[in-house]
């Protein structure tokens, strides 16, 4: 918790005449906003971050409405004399009105309570300090960066690397010994070195340090005539200053990004700031280089990985409109923009954009809500739309723009499938021969292979051969997976880690652990094996650790140091690798009968994506599926190219079966420390069900990971149509089941996932 300032800070708004009391929302669960009295020396309004007492302890909180006087109607029905004084006001801007209409709508859509919501919206409580000073550096008096070796001040050495540190001192503003340092390309010590000899003077300059900003005048590539109709289309949706929803729709390669930066840069022409959704960080490398290339500066980044004086740099950044751009995972859209003027959600479709865990909400659809509570244009961008965008197109909720061709001239992928009936791999193998010929053929040719496996680890499951036991996470019904080159077994649904036995837990043999099935380890022993000459490298996110590791990773790749990629599912969008020609799928068949709703949706959609990495300049390129189901409608579209005809069929089984888009669905999942106590507490909830002819409940019934993290877990469905109010369903339900022991009952509006 940061120290509430010594003396009062200026306030910047003023209250009204006689307002004595405000509401507070605080980033708690709590039911709603608690009244306090404001102290006539404290000015304050509505949005404020303001230190209240709360029991014992201090919060930080956000004066939710305009103040109000004790005789106004709005007021409380709260005694005056109960009410506790505002103690400070953070000399912050105000969270924006919006902001707030946004934490209550998406608290709720999501049955949430607003506090819960709110902590999004204030994750960095550091944010909330006064910003520290900073100490920069110029150039010392007297001292020039081409100066006469031994002719600097104490006659200091001026190698090559120094006097690049000298030179971009000379050429801007004092910048930290760290910035300096990496816009020189060299090490802090050489900074520091400069600094000692007394060539750099230091400089306190106030506040945050200063970035450099995305210039939306800078002159961007030449875009074909497709890309400029939809990049003109854009920008006269940010011109109209409206909320507007756009689905980008353009094959793999087409150029998307680049049409989409055309609406970023004249949202920044016109001083507006810019989000942008994207939904692995391993996504991120790529698409900073592009940005930083096109635009002349890196945008503000948010996401897990950054660290803690990051973060606070950026919340505040982007609170006092000084952040332009902000690209980050799906909590991005959470943080207190000034003046947000365009939403990108890249890779729509994305799975990765639904929360599981808290605040369960889809970041895509919350990004639609965002901008149409803000009267901004929102753009949704996919090679493979989700089949909700794609409705929303075909019903005018949204505009379409497609671009049916790859950008330069390149041609979509050959797609094959391999039927593993027919073409069988040797035992304990997993590529069949007309792979394993087709990955010679490219090695032979000097180009690049991916040979995609969505299976993390070494294999997904280890048993014992003397007697069956099967190797299970302690916390989870899940298998535990074996990951060899660190010699564990682990969970990768609690994390559940431990060492790989030499002997089995229930019968005591040694050495009778066998791995069954393949993973991206496992994988990368064969091709080692088979191809020992070529330069072989797994991308996983086991194995790609953060934003940097896949920056190096994309750029070996890029730079030829690699000849064949093994990836999981982080590998199948938004890389671009001129060399890479060949496309092997090793298991088209995972996850397509999983029994969800969405199953064959997001086969078609990851498989098509993974494509999509083939023959993406002037080389063409080929993708052989592995397949035991050539004849599954996936398969039939994936090598037919009817992308387009996958998804009307897709659509029409949804409407017969009124399921979403075109029917509504909520999940109730009941946990309890005790399997009696789920089983109890979900029968419970079934009895008081609400049923019509508009309503039906589905359940209870084992949740497929019926044990979680050690919490046994049922599952309850609740379907209706369209247009019936499931959020009052829900509230009028639920309070009739009081819930007894350590049971909890956690509610996902419009769920993806089933397990």
């Amino acid at each position: 918790m940061p120290s509430p300032p010594a003396t009062q800070l200026p306030g910047t708004q003023s209250a009204p005449e006689r307002a004595r009391r405000a509401k507070v929302l605080l980033p708690l669960p709590l039911d709603g906003a608690y009244d306090y009295r404001i102290p006539a020396e404290l000015p304050v309004g509505a949005g404020d971050f303001v230190l209240v007492p709360l029991g014992r302890r201090h919060e930080i909180g956000v004066i939710w409405d305009r103040p109000v006087s004790d005789d106004d109607d709005d007021a409380r029905a709260v005694p005056e004399s109960r009410l506790k004084d505002i103690e400070h006001r953070f000399d912050l801007p105000p969270l924006p009105e919006v902001a707030r209409r946004f934490v209550d709508w998406v608290a709720n859509y999501t049955l949430s309570p607003p506090g819960t919501v709110l902590r999004m919206a204030m994750s960095v409580s550091a944010a909330f300090e006064p910003p520290r000073a900073v100490v920069a550096y110029r150039l010392a008096e007297g001292v020039t960066p081409d100066a006469a070796p031994g002719t600097a001040p104490g006659g200091a050495k001026l190698t090559p690397q120094r006097r690049r540190v000298l030179e971009i001192a000379a050429a801007g503003s004092p910048l930290p010994a760290s910035e300096l340092a990496r816009e020189a390309g060299v090490g802090t010590g050489v900074v520091r070195a400069l600094i000692d000899a007394g060539l750099l003077a230091a400089v306190t300059l106030p506040g945050e340090p200063a970035t450099e900003q995305p210039d939306g005048a800078r002159p961007g590539p030449v875009l074909s005539e497709d890309q400029r109709i939809a990049a003109d289309e854009l920008q006269a949706r940010i011109a109209a200053r409206a909320y507007s929803a756009t689905l980008l729709d353009g094959v793999t390669g087409s150029g998307k990004t680049e049409v989409y930066f055309e609406a970023i840069a004249d949202a920044l022409e016109r001083g507006r700031q810019v989000l942008v959704l994207l939904p692995e960080i391993a996504l991120t490398a790529a698409w900073l280089d592009r940005f930083h290339r096109r635009f002349g500066a890196a945008p503000a980044e948010w996401h897990s990985e950054l660290s803690a004086k990051r973060r606070r740099q950026t919340w505040r950044a982007v609170a006092e409109g000084r952040a332009k751009v902000v690209v980050g995972a799906r909590s991005a859209l959470f943080l207190p923009y000034a003046d947000l003027g365009l939403v990108v959600v890249d890779e729509e479709h994305d799975q990765a954009f639904k929360q599981e865990d808290g605040v369960i909400y889809h970041a895509r659809d919350m990004a639609v809500v965002r901008a149409h509570l803000g009267g901004i244009p929102i753009v949704l961008s996919s090679a493979t739309p989700s089949l909700e965008s794609i409705v929303n197109a075909e019903q005018g909720r949204y505009r379409r723009l497609q671009l049916s061709a790859r950008h330069g001239g390149a041609l979509l992928p050959e797609i094959a499938a391999i039927d593993l009936r027919r073409h069988k791999p040797p035992r304990q193998r997993w590529l069949s021969p007309p792979l394993r010929q087709a990955l010679e053929e490219t090695l032979a040719g000097g180009e690049q292979a991916m040979l995609f496996l969505n299976r993390r680890g070494y294999a997904p499951l280890t048993l014992c051969r003397a007697c069956g036991h099967r190797m299970q996470c302690p916390n989870c019904q899940a298998w535990l997976v074996e990951h060899r080159l660190v010699r564990r077994l682990q969970c990768h649904h609690c994390g559940h880690a431990t060492p790989l036995p030499r002997t089995c837990p229930a019968c005591g043999a040694a050495d009778e652990l066998a791995a069954c099935g393949p993973g991206v380890e496992r994988l990368n022993e064969e091709v080692a094996e088979l191809f020992p000459e070529a330069r072989v490298a797994v991308m996983a996110s086991d194995t790609i650790t953060g934003p940097r590791a896949a920056a190096e990773f994309v750029q070996a790749v890029a730079e030829h140091r690699i000849d064949i990629v093994i990836g999981t599912q982080i590998v199948a969008k938004g890389h671009h690798f001129p060399m890479l020609t060949l496309v092997g799928v090793v298991d088209g068949d995972l996850g397509l009968d999983g029994g969800d709703l969405r199953a064959a949706e997001r086969s078609f959609q990851l498989l098509y994506q993974v494509a999509g990495r083939a023959g993406r300049a002037e080389r063409p390129g080929r993708v052989l599926i592995q397949t035991a189901q050539p004849e599954h409608p996936v398969m039939r579209a994936l090598i037919a190219g009817d992308r387009d005809g996958f998804f009307a069929a897709e659509a029409e089984a949804r409407r017969r079966a009124a399921m979403p888009p075109f029917g509504r669905l909520a999940a109730l999942i009941v946990s309890a420390g005790d399997g009696a106590q789920a089983d109890a507490t979900a029968r419970a909830l079934a009895r008081t069900a609400p049923r019509s002819a508009e309503v039906q409940v589905l359940g209870p019934a084992d949740a497929p990971l019926a044990l979680l993290r050690g919490r046994h877990r049922r599952r309850l469905l609740l379907k209706t149509r369209r247009g019936v109010d499931v959020q009052g369903l829900l509230r009028a339900w639920l309070p009739q089941v009081p819930l007894a022991g350590d049971a909890r009952v956690q509610v996902d509006i419009d769920p993806y996932s089933f397990l």
